[in-house]
């Protein structure tokens, strides 16, 4: 296949929204409420709607009865990134975390942003960021530089412990601001999401792909690191079922859609928006739609799910 030019998707693209299988939705309210500040929207007994307290949607809990762990070495989700509005709510969360117990994976200075790593109860991976001002980011020939440098976690602590705020949860600007995956072939990954959905590359490492739309740093991270030509995970298992690209109009989607269709890639149609797979099975959600209720997400996910599961 000839390679169009990367960067074709609308630059106003973003991610929206992340819908997690979890094994007990009690356990796993308690720690996205509890521990990392989300607020219920709707909550149905077997699927909860989360956001901040301005009530916009930006993750759905599916309780699968019986679900295992999701294994290593599969494909899938590695994490999903919480972009926080400020350093001060970076570090509040900090805070928050330590106050809780609540043991961090990792974390890390990447130039272009600071980032926290942990786990929920299932295993699902989860970043909380915040940016740095984008006229700091440095970019070479068309890439972005970016590392993974040592964070002045004290000096964050102590601005967490030292705010002038109390901890009241998520920031009400607090929004889903990327996700990363695992994949099985970073070739494969850049025809999928920069051919044919359009995304632009960043950055690139051994084993890695960053992409994005209007010029930001990743909208997507796509590795191989543990899942080079890895199997899907089990229908059964914990984790991803899919995630929201948030397209500024209909023009912008039916862009999208017409590339799909010319590589002919399944999609579904459910009213505006499409439902589709990547090659390893990770369940994608192009739309338009801005302002979904609780309730409205928490049935589009449901009727996405039913969508994917036929495929």
């Amino acid at each position: 296949m000839n390679r169009p030019t990367e960067g074709i998707i609308d630059p106003a693209t973003h991610i929206g929204s992340v819908t997690l299988a979890i094994a007990s939705l009690e356990r796993s309210l308690s720690f996205y409420e509890q521990v990392l500040g989300f607020h219920v929207i709707e909550n149905s007994g077997k699927v909860a709607v989360l956001g901040t307290t301005t009530g916009v949607p930006l993750l759905a809990l599916i309780e699968q009865e019986h679900a295992q762990p999701q294994p290593a070495r599969t494909t899938g989700l590695y994490h999903f990134a919480i972009l926080v509005p400020s350093r001060t709510d970076l570090a509040r969360s900090l805070y928050h975390l330590a106050a809780s117990s609540y043991r961090l994976d990792g974390y890390a200075d990447h130039l272009v942003s600071e980032a926290l790593y942990l786990s929920d109860p299932d295993g699902n991976g989860i970043e909380i960021y915040r940016d740095r001002p984008r006229d700091t980011w440095r970019w070479n020939t068309g890439q972005i530089r970016m590392a993974s440098d040592p964070i002045d976690i004290e000096g964050m602590l102590e601005e967490g412990r030292h705010s002038p705020s109390e901890w009241a949860g998520l920031a009400p600007q607090t929004m889903i601001g990327h996700m990363h995956l695992r994949v099985a072939d970073i070739q494969q990954a850049r025809t999928f999401y920069g051919d044919l959905l359009g995304f632009a590359t960043t950055a690139q490492m051994p084993g890695a792909l960053f992409i994005s739309a209007g010029g930001y740093h990743h909208h997507l991270g796509l590795n191989t690191w543990q899942s080079r030509n890895a199997p899907r995970p089990a229908p059964d298992t914990v984790g991803l079922r899919f995630f929201t690209i948030q397209l500024p109009d209909q023009a912008a989607l039916q862009q999208v859609q017409a590339r799909l269709q010319a590589a002919n890639i399944p999609v579904e149609q459910l009213d505006t928006s499409l439902a589709l797979r990547d090659p390893w099975g990770n369940g994608i959600l192009l739309t338009t739609s801005t302002a979904l209720s609780g309730e409205q997400m928490r049935q589009s996910s449901l009727s996405t799910l039913a969508t994917l599961s036929v495929k």
